[in-house]
């Protein structure tokens, strides 16, 4: 490889990189608090809140890396520009065109890596997601609960005491829960029990067996007790919208072999991520000349608002394609082809020699 070629290939990764540390550091931070909300309102165990997070991260990784792609080949060509490296290196007959091989050489291998996240990794992400919650909603151990502890449970204001539990977390013995809401008290206990699901649907109950309910309200005397051979509690909601819909979960192999307008968008969204990395990495390119001794970060607010124009125009043939008001052989390529076609006339336009104009004096 050319030594030219290296010098803008480090200059290139290393924006790159340093991007993806800034747009990732961003995605977690908000992905974190999206989850400590479901966890606070009992969405979601508190068991899992690292590996959700980090199969979520998987999931927005084919938006973040075309992105930072885009930000940082701004970032290396324009400090060229700025340094009026670009200069030196046109009258040495190295041009705009020249350059685009050395991005070419990190813009394939990203849009890869995009390519195989977002046909593979990603869907296998949100598969294991909604497969880790189904687990959680079946055992007491990855819901919090654990045996000799006074537990409270999330969104119910009650607290749970279980002294023995099995190893699986589905059976118990010798109950106790305390639940106190709007000025009433409610407590129940048992000898013994098992969590369950019903057959049709998410919701999750306690089934106790031989004991005892106590229930009346706060400062009077009107408690009611009772005894019971069987009392089903209900436990929160699972999480009906952490798994995403069912197309974001459904392999590439069944979305080929399906004739659903849905799976064909989200077929079209799968492959035009990898497409859009090396669309932007291109437009990127021509976008990155700036004067001389300019600010640093210029441009990044046109870079930006590129970047939703073509995602927001993506999202709309998508959702058009999804509800039938697009025909399925059109795809994404309405919004791929006018990018690419703007990234080659700016690489061409930017390589002529303008017109001499005649000055009068």
């Amino acid at each position: 490889m050319p030594r030219i070629d290296r010098y803008v290939l480090r200059e290139i990764a290393s924006a790159f990189a340093a991007c993806v540390v800034v747009l990732v550091m961003v995605s977690l931070s908000g992905i974190v608090a999206d989850l400590l909300g479901k966890i606070s309102r009992g969405k979601v165990p508190a068991g899992l809140l690292l590996s959700q997070l980090g199969l979520r991260a998987l999931d927005v990784l084919p938006l973040l890396l075309p992105l930072a792609l885009f930000l940082g080949v701004l970032l290396a060509y324009g400090r060229l520009y700025r340094d009026s490296e670009m200069a030196v290196l046109s009258a040495a007959g190295v041009g705009l065109r020249r350059l685009a091989r050395p991005l070419l050489w990190i813009a394939l291998p990203i849009a890869l890596v995009v390519g195989l996240t977002s046909l593979w990794l990603a869907p296998a992400a949100m598969r294991t997601s909604k497969a880790m919650i189904e687990a959680a909603n079946r055992s007491l151990l990855i819901a919090g609960i654990e045996p000799g502890r006074f537990v409270e449970i999330p969104g119910r204001h009650s607290v749970v005491y279980m002294a023995e539990m099995e190893p699986d977390g589905s059976r118990f013995r010798r109950l106790f829960v305390h639940t106190e809401r709007d000025g009433r008290v409610d407590v129940v206990t048992a000898a013994a029990g098992q969590l369950y699901q019903e057959s049709q649907g998410d919701e999750r109950y306690l089934s106790l067996t031989d004991g005892f309910r106590v229930e009346g309200e706060l400062g009077k005397d009107a408690f009611r007790i009772m005894r019971f051979a069987r009392n089903d509690i209900r436990v929160p909601d699972s999480e009906q919208s952490e798994s995403g819909r069912r197309e974001e979960r459904t392999t590439t192999l069944e979305l080929l072999a399906s004739d659903r307008p849905g799976d064909h968008a989200e077929l079209h969204w799968r492959f035009g991520a990898p497409l859009a990395s090396l669309v932007l990495s291109l437009l990127a390119l021509p976008l990155s000349r700036t004067p001389p001794r300019s600010a640093r970060y210029g441009r990044l607010l046109l870079a930006v608002l590129s970047y939703i124009v073509y995602l927001n125009l993506l999202s709309l043939g998508r959702a058009w394609m999804a509800d039938g008001s697009m025909p399925v052989w059109l795809g994404l390529w309405w919004v791929h082809l006018p990018a690419l076609g703007l990234a080659i006339w700016l690489l061409w336009s930017d390589q002529r020699l303008k017109p001499a104009r005649m000055v009068r004096r």
